[in-house]
């Protein structure tokens, strides 16, 4: 099993900018190949969003029309630790972000193409 541990979220002024951080640990970790780490979002009565996504060997990076050019995914391997830069956020990037991890090269997109996921961290702007 491998488990996702997020971090950095919190309560933030709109205009503001907060770094969220997500590492992958567990037994199973050390024998899991990680292909694509992807950044999520999920606000009450919505379904989960897509945010954010980086292949882990290569670095290419895939955001939403929503974030992109505000946000940053990036990845640090040799903490295997994954960043999301929020940057100029709005009361509408207000929600639950999550990471998930696969481990292969399959599509950003849907959900299911991930193996695990995080347990969540709260992101809120404020008007």
């Amino acid at each position: 099993q491998v488990q996702l541990v997020e971090s950095g979220g919190g309560l933030v002024q709109a205009g503001g900018s907060l770094r969220l951080s997500c590492a992958p640990s567990g037994r199973t970790f050390s024998s899991y190949t990680m292909g694509t780490m992807g950044w999520f979002r999920q606000s009450p009565g919505k379904e989960r969003e897509f945010v954010a996504a980086i292949r882990w060997n290569s670095g290419i990076t895939y955001y939403s029309d929503s974030v992109k050019g505000r946000f940053t995914i990036s990845r640090d391997n040799a903490k295997n630790t994954v960043y999301l830069q929020m940057n100029s956020l709005k009361p509408e990037d207000t929600a639950v972000y999550y990471c998930a991890v696969s481990g292969g090269l399959r599509g950003v997109w849907p959900p299911r193409n991930y193996d695990y996921w995080g347990q969540g961290t709260q992101v809120t702007v404020s008007s």
